[in-house]
């Protein structure tokens, strides 16, 4: 009888840093993750499957579709690797049972993640950042620099040796009731960031002054705004950029372009004009 397989720490951390640098290898619309996943299970292949047959037979199974978060989609890799452990030893999985255990964790992973990274802590980070980029000093950007990787690495690694432990039983917190109420507890604190951030660094105002005969101010549109609710063009914009994106699914790129052509003509008509005179 043969003895039972086990992945080494060297085999897991070399799979690991293969998802950490080429999670979004050969990256496109058709694929997305689909080879750096593929790629960073081959340590763990070879070892498990010194036979090159079975090598190439186990592969089988990460070639499908694959896409989530590339952070906290380190924590699937960790568990796939865990499954495919047991898959060698003859624990009763196959490859489709492993397809089956990524498909139903990309949503979600995906879900928690971008609330969680891209809504939350990113915006943290970049908020400390611009604090200490006042007066052009570069410690905002080497500070957001240095802490992000460090965050990235390690935390992608720990998710990944999380996962790689917990094994299958990962799976029912993450897609049951738990992970559910984990990631509308994550989504409504990161709604909370981005607000506390626009409203620290946001700020949409106009010069519009409309003046009598007398050469003298009867309207200024700003202080009117300011009086009925203070920071109203700004939070009007971000309704506009948020009704683009979500619901005209206009791209991030377009809102900007789309942002500088607002700018650019309310320059023209003096609307953003410190020197603003009608």
């Amino acid at each position: 009888m043969d003895a039972t397989k086990k992945l080494d720490k060297k085999t897991l951390s070399k799979s690991f840093n293969l998802w950490f640098w080429g999670a979004l290898t050969c990256f496109s619309q058709e694929h997305m993750q689909t080879f750096g996943y593929m790629c960073s299970m081959l340590p763990i292949l070879q070892k498990l499957y010194p036979d090159h047959d079975k090598q190439v037979e186990a592969i089988h199974a990460y070639t499908a579709f694959f896409n989530t978060n590339p952070m906290l989609g380190s924590v699937i890799v960790g568990i796939t690797a865990s499954m495919e452990e047991a898959r060698a030893n003859g624990k009763g999985i196959d490859g489709e049972t492993i397809n089956d255990m990524r498909a139903g964790l990309m949503g979600p992973i995906a879900g928690i993640g971008d609330s969680l990274i891209d809504g939350t802590l990113i915006p943290i980070l970049l908020g400390i950042a611009l604090g200490m980029s006042s007066g052009g000093s570069p410690v905002g950007a080497i500070f957001y620099i240095v802490v992000w990787v460090l965050l990235a690495y390690f935390g992608q690694r720990f998710l990944y040796f999380r996962g790689y432990k917990l094994g299958d039983r990962a799976v029912e917190f993450l897609v049951g009731a738990q992970g559910a109420a984990v990631r509308r507890a994550i989504g409504t604190v990161g709604s909370m960031v981005v607000g506390g951030v626009l409203a620290s660094w946001v700020n949409v105002q106009t010069s519009l002054k409309l003046y009598n005969s007398n050469g003298k101010v009867f309207l200024n549109l700003q202080n009117q705004l300011d009086s009925i609710f203070p920071g109203l063009l700004t939070v009007l914009i971000t309704i506009f950029c948020w009704w683009l994106m979500a619901k005209k699914h206009v791209s991030a790129i377009w809102t900007m372009l789309i942002l500088v052509a607002i700018s650019f003509v309310g320059v023209l008509v003096n609307f953003f004009n410190p020197g603003l005179s009608y």
